[in-house]
């Protein structure tokens, strides 16, 4: 059921639209004794997702009982990221996800199911974890929170992708991952109905139907006439139809196709959100339809400190490395202890041009930076970004084609999260 719609390549939404849409479909669910708010974390700043869940929290006051915000693997949030995010609400109200403990097993997706949803490409079954707290708490409303734009592992993020992997659990978010990994990332993204989705969904349908979830989904995207971050569409209900509305939405939005390959592509990573290749490789995915054979990605890292925000996935990636399909999967052969981090596996595969085009990082140049060495040994080139930056500066450069001042042409993009980008003839309708 839809309980608030609105949205369009138009629609500039402010904080009063947002509030006026929200608590218009909070007012259509009655009276609720206890409230749990699912946002995502400071990852997902532009999403507005902590402006709706301060907004939620004025909305129900102390009702609101619990904030989990859906680390999945990603870092705790720290205190300042918390006040920035999430305003005036108080930050007792957050509770910490830990992806490695604090779960249970609410079913499992018959492995046959999974099979046949991912082409043969795996035959495993998959189990549908989440977060205790969504069952213990006896909450009557748990509001999941987010924004829907293409993306790497499911095709389109968010909807019940917040619940399974936000709140989720090591197997099932190893197994998700290496589902939509060996099924093939380009197949996928952009797309609303993938393998890894057709698989939350059955979990969905099967194994959550009873918890109280209601979805608040917003559609964001850049605009490129002004440079400004904007709100196009939020859209509010308890199926995959509200879904369904803001994928279109953001396929309109967030997704830029092509009339030819991209020679060089020069990716800007904002300090505040991206300190991991963890994060950092969305440089990778959602340009990789997008680079030439042979061209080159150039990516501006400041605050690059790590490649696993996790620190057993950041020790696997520095041991094996983004190498390519072949090589990682060959390392799960032979490596028990790769086999038993599906998700990090998946990541390596994801984090790899194949040799197709090449990849260079750029990270600062502070003692906890990433050093040339260390970029290197995962099978990146290695840039000086204080160097490069005098050639590809984000403070001249707009998004989009730029003509440099000795002629060459480059593709500019300020926030890789925000999109995808696509040459027409390597993107699959």
């Amino acid at each position: 059921m839809i309980y608030y719609k609105i949205g369009s390549t138009e629609h500039e939404l402010s904080r009063e639209d947002l509030q006026k849409g929200l608590f218009e479909a909070l007012e259509k669910l009655g009276q609720r004794k206890k409230v749990l708010a699912i946002p995502p974390d400071y990852t997902r700043l532009p999403s507005r997702a902590g402006e709706l869940t301060e907004l939620i929290w004025q909305f129900y006051g102390d009702k609101l009982t619990d904030v989990l915000p859906a680390l999945g693997t990603h870092t705790p949030m720290k205190s300042h990221q918390i006040a920035h995010m999430f305003g005036s609400m108080p930050a007792s109200l957050i509770r910490e996800h830990d992806w490695r403990n604090d779960v249970v097993t609410v079913g499992e997706v018959p492995a046959s199911f999974v099979k046949e949803v991912s082409e043969g490409a795996v035959n495993f079954p998959w189990p549908a974890q989440v977060n205790k707290l969504l069952l213990e708490g006896k909450f009557d409303l748990i509001l999941s929170i987010g924004q829907v734009v293409p993306h790497e592992v499911v095709g389109m993020a968010n909807y019940n992708k917040n619940i399974f992997v936000g709140t989720g659990g090591v197997e099932g978010i190893n197994k998700s991952h290496f589902i939509g990994a060996a099924y093939g990332m380009e197949r996928m993204m952009g797309h609303a109905d993938t393998p890894v989705r057709r698989v939350f969904n059955y979990a969905s349908d099967h194994f959550t139907q009873n918890l109280p979830i209601i979805y608040v989904q917003t559609v964001v995207g850049l605009d490129k006439s002004d440079g400004k971050i904007k709100t196009r569409g939020l859209f509010i209900g308890d199926d995959t139809e509200v879904f369904d509305l803001a994928a279109k939405l953001s396929l309109q939005i967030n997704f830029e196709m092509l009339e030819k390959p991209l020679k060089k592509v020069v990716v800007y990573l904002d300090p505040t959100e991206f300190k991991s290749t963890w994060l950092g490789n969305k440089s990778i995915y959602r340009t990789r339809m997008a680079l030439a054979d042979g061209g080159d990605l150039i990516i501006l890292a400041p605050a690059l400190i790590e490649f696993g925000e996790d620190k057993e996935i950041d020790r696997l990636i520095r041991k094996y490395g983004y190498f390519g399909t072949p090589a990682t999967l060959k390392a799960c052969d032979e490596h028990e202890e790769l086999r038993n981090n599906l998700s990090a596996a998946a990541h390596l595969i994801h984090g790899s041009s194949e040799g197709r085009f090449n990849i260079t990082y750029c990270p600062g140049e502070e003692p906890t930076n990433l050093t040339q060495l260390e970029i290197e040994s995962v099978g990146f080139k290695y840039a000086s970004l204080r160097e490069v930056l005098k050639t590809y500066d984000p403070q001249k450069l707009k998004d989009g084609f730029n003509l440099m001042p000795d002629g060459e042409e480059i593709f500019y993009i300020s926030n890789p999260a925000l999109g995808l980008w696509a040459y027409r003839e390597r993107f699959r309708y």
